[in-house]
């Protein structure tokens, strides 16, 4: 079953996809960082081009094309596909695909609206019964 693990607190959430992606990868995993809409995908494709400042992290655009190698695939509204590893979600509601990944990672930020739909997407996991695991970017170090 899929373990959910939800990371709130987050001042800019783009960065915090970044990061937990860049952690995800750092462990040996894939990641499929979900969007969205196009232009996030597009602020996300150009922030992991620098993120980490020190090192790269390889990735590309879930837009059709090849993306077996790539380590992150960022893309939107897409059901397509190349793993099954880890999905980070920046969207307001469960992606209706979620189960298809080993674990779900959900960024919630520090906006009001933002906060009410990271309660509604915990309510629904823990309704289903999904193991589900918490953590507040505010008391991470390196966030």
């Amino acid at each position: 079953m899929t373990k959910v693990d939800f990371y709130t607190g987050a001042g800019d959430k783009l960065r915090a996809a970044c990061h937990l992606s860049h952690l995800a990868v750092q462990e040996g995993l894939r990641v499929m960082l979900c969007t969205p809409d196009k232009p996030t995908t597009e602020s996300m494709d150009q922030l992991l081009w620098h993120y980490p400042p020190t090192s790269f992290m390889p990735h590309c655009r879930n837009d059709g094309l090849t993306n077996d190698g790539a380590l992150v695939v960022v893309g939107h509204c897409e059901e397509a596909f190349s793993h099954n590893e880890v999905m980070v979600s920046l969207h307001t509601a469960c992606l209706p695909f979620f189960s298809r990944f080993e674990r779900v990672l959900e960024v919630v930020g520090r906006d009001p609206e933002d906060i009410r739909f990271g309660r509604e997407r915990f309510a629904f996991y823990r309704d289903r019964g999904y193991e589900i695991r918490h953590f507040d970017f505010s008391t991470m170090r390196g966030c």
